[in-house]
């Protein structure tokens, strides 16, 4: 068991980037962290890996403390890998000789089936012998990735490890990487602000604002129970509007996503619509109840200005 115990962190007295982050993670769970730019993913999972020594609280694995760089000549951990976002590549040398590097060459036979195995799981085989120079940015993330993985790690820090990849190839491999982990029982640990990486894999969701987590839980129990608009905007579009508004007969404010809303022959409730825009199998349709804008998902688009009827999930 990997575990984070009330961990702070400040570059300077000043600029405090952390504090108090606390949780545990399983072997063979997928943890990601989620969050916008700075605020301290990258810094935690550094942390974790021991490139930095922690000022406050500890980290420990099956119960031993985890040092950092005072306490260790080079910096890391032999069980642990660590994948940043500048991943580090040989650019004159190939690709499946990326992947091998820190395997043995006593074995030939098996270290190049393992080579061919990972190049496999990241999509890379018929890029094999082509030097890491020659290759675009995402293909490089995508040999990082599977260089990582070639001593089969227990642990695995990924850093938005799918941040260099073209869209339609980064749902195939999320699921072949994701997939291999699970089976291999590989632990994983991903700082992201892709909420698709999260949603879709991940067993726990930390989700980490001003230095804390503000919410944490499974990623159906985040996504259908956020405490306000800016943990739901991390997964959809999300429009937020009084209760009196749309005929809830309580104070406060209704936090509601696209297919929550929908557009009727007839109700109580009257929208302007403002714009619709199409997303292929559907569209989204800017609509206004008196100042207030709602997102709602349509099967067809509305022309500007038109009335529009709808009624609440």
């Amino acid at each position: 068991m990997l575990e984070i115990k009330n961990v702070s962190y400040a570059y300077t007295a000043k600029k405090p980037v952390l504090k108090n982050i606390d949780f545990t993670v399983s072997k063979g769970e997928y943890i990601a962290l989620l969050g916008e730019s700075g605020c301290g993913k990258s810094t935690l999972l550094e942390l974790i890996y021991g490139l930095m020594d922690i000022e406050d609280g500890e980290v420990l694995y099956h119960g031993k403390k985890l040092l950092g760089p005072k306490y260790h000549l080079i910096p890391g951990h032999p069980f642990m890998k660590y994948l940043a976002q500048d991943f580090s590549l040989m650019p004159y040398t190939t690709a499946a000789e990326n992947v091998g590097e820190f395997l043995s060459n006593i074995y030939k036979d098996k270290k190049n089936a393992r080579i061919q195995e990972l190049l496999e799981v990241v999509d890379m085989v018929d890029f094999a012998h082509i030097k890491v120079k020659n290759l675009s940015g995402g293909q490089k993330q995508r040999i990082a990735i599977a260089r990582v993985l070639a001593k089969e790690p227990e642990i695995l820090l990924l850093d938005e490890p799918f941040s260099h990849i073209d869209n339609f190839r980064k749902n195939n491999l999320r699921r072949s990487l994701f997939n291999y982990l699970k089976k291999q029982k590989i632990t994983c640990v991903v700082a992201t602000h892709d909420s698709t990486d999260a949603l879709s894999f991940a067993d726990k969701l930390y989700l980490i604002r001003d230095q804390e987590i503000i919410s944490k839980g499974t990623p159906e129990e985040i996504y259908f129970n956020p405490k306000n608009k800016y943990i739901a905007s991390f997964f959809n579009e999300v429009s937020e509007i009084s209760n009196k508004e749309i005929g809830i007969n309580k104070e406060g404010n209704a936090i509601l996503y696209p297919e929550q809303i929908n557009i009727v022959e007839k109700s109580d409730i009257k929208a302007i619509v403002d714009q619709s825009y199409f997303k292929g199998n559907h569209y989204l349709v800017e609509a206004f109840i008196n100042k207030t804008p709602l997102i709602i998902k349509s099967d067809r688009s509305y022309e500007k200005n038109s009335e529009v009827f709808i009624e609440i999930n």
